[in-house]
């Protein structure tokens, strides 16, 4: 059985109640800037607010121009820049432990005296488990909405961004359209060569989809062999011509298996987002759209159309 820990059983103990009291008013009301900068920081982790606050106040001790960040987190470059620069910088790697946790630097426009750089290697000494902390939670997030077998978005991703871009299009009258792919006959691909294969074609999949779109639009893993491609600012025709391109892509891919090569084709639906719209409701007239080529034997485009 887990022990659990026992609480010594005591009556009331004012003077520590009032010590405890003033060091709460102390925290919250003292003007040292260490105290300020870790309060300030413990209230949010965001990496982004948490380098914003920084700068503030580092700024506040030693007068900089500008703050420059930069770390991969989830294989995806985090940047921040605060300020205009100038010849002169600082730079810190910043790790934990052993961990790395980014390069920061500062820049101005004259030469950084020894007392200065003491002062920010103090702070950031104050900083440092802060951002460790922002880090990992920003990875964590990452994490969640990624598809860990392709390295793309999920379908949790690819429902927020519906939503964003349903709000988008009804408060501006963008055009935005969706297009839902399935590889066509892919469990017959696994059957016959197996899931290590099978996921090896997921995986050219993905990147000929990335290759085959801007980089503007967003392609997501919906579930399975179906994949989304959300494209802002573009129409049902235009999003038609991108769903051709995507087959032309998707239909290069081969995987040599020993005595044949594997290739695979995908089937394809467009909808665009209708005014009013919920991203549900535009989810479904894609999968529609998907159904329908499947329905015309598959290795085609099917638009759902806005206007009947």
């Amino acid at each position: 059985m887990k022990q659990t820990p026992s609480f010594a059983k005591s009556g009331p103990q004012p003077q520590k109640l009032a010590a405890l009291r003033q060091a709460h008013r102390d925290w919250n009301e003292s003007p040292d800037p260490m105290t300020r900068l870790t309060r300030r920081l413990s209230t949010t982790l965001s990496l982004e607010n948490q380098l914003a606050i920084l700068a503030g106040e580092v700024s506040e001790i030693v007068p900089v121009d500008a703050l420059h960040y930069r770390h991969q987190i989830g294989g995806t470059d985090f940047v921040f820049s605060s300020g205009m620069g100038g010849p002169h910088s600082c730079e810190y790697r910043l790790t934990l432990e052993g961990e790395s946790y980014g390069t920061l630097s500062f820049k101005r426009r004259k030469k950084f005296t020894e007392q200065e750089l003491e002062a920010i290697e103090l702070m950031l000494g104050a900083a440092i488990c802060p951002i460790r902390n922002a880090c990992q939670f920003l990875a964590i997030e990452h994490a969640a909405l990624t598809d860990s077998l392709t390295g793309i978005p999920n379908k949790r991703a690819m429902e927020s961004a519906l939503q964003q871009a349903c709000q988008l299009s009804d408060r501006h009258g963008d055009q935005y359209s969706l297009i839902l792919c399935d590889l066509d006959h892919f469990k017959a691909v696994n059957d016959r060569y197996g899931h290590v294969v099978g996921d090896h074609l997921l995986k050219l999949a993905a990147r000929a989809l990335e290759k085959a779109v801007r980089s503007s639009d967003s392609v997501y893993r919906f579930g399975g062999e179906e994949f989304a491609i959300l494209l802002p600012h573009t129409g049902e025709m235009e999003a038609r011509h991108v769903a051709e391109r995507i087959r032309e892509y998707i239909g290069t891919i081969s995987v040599n298996c020993g005595n044949t090569n594997v290739s695979v084709t995908t089937s394809c639906g467009v909808a665009m987002h209708l005014t009013g719209e919920a991203s549900d409701q535009w989810l479904a007239r894609a999968d529609e759209a998907l159904y329908r080529a499947k329905d015309h034997g598959r290795n085609c485009t099917r638009v759902f159309a806005s206007i009947s």
